[in-house]
């Protein structure tokens, strides 16, 4: 229902919440009744710490442990994506779970509506 609710993968969306799971942010209960719980007050979840702990950043070879580039001690490229990956997660920093489902009411009324189809132009 989820899925279908946000129009996203059942796939992408298990890995997601295991991932969750795994790094103590929600629970996870099976069977009738279950689903998924916070472990947390939304306004004590930081989302660059979640986004930090789920998200790999390893955006080039030369951010992994095992990188082989030969221009690395020489690269600009680099230390421009970490900066500006830094500049991402400072304004997430800024954020919790709170900040971003205010207006509660508002959000649940946009996600319980029937999902429509975009026409796509042609062009003759």
């Amino acid at each position: 229902d989820a899925a279908n609710r946000y129009d996203i993968s059942i796939n992408h969306l298990a890995k997601v919440a295991q991932n969750l799971v795994q790094h103590g942010y929600v629970t996870s209960q099976r069977g009738r009744g279950g689903g998924l719980a916070l472990t947390h007050k939304p306004a004590d979840i930081n989302i660059g710490e979640v986004v930090r702990e789920i998200e790999s950043f390893n955006l080039v070879e030369c951010f992994g442990d095992d990188s082989t580039c030969r221009i690395e001690s020489n690269c600009k490229l680099a230390t421009a994506i970490d900066e500006a990956r830094e500049a991402f997660l400072k304004v997430l920093d800024r954020y919790t779970l709170a900040d971003l489902i205010h207006p509660k009411a508002s959000i649940i009324k946009l996600l319980s509506r029937k999902k429509t189809t975009k026409k796509i132009r042609t062009q003759t």
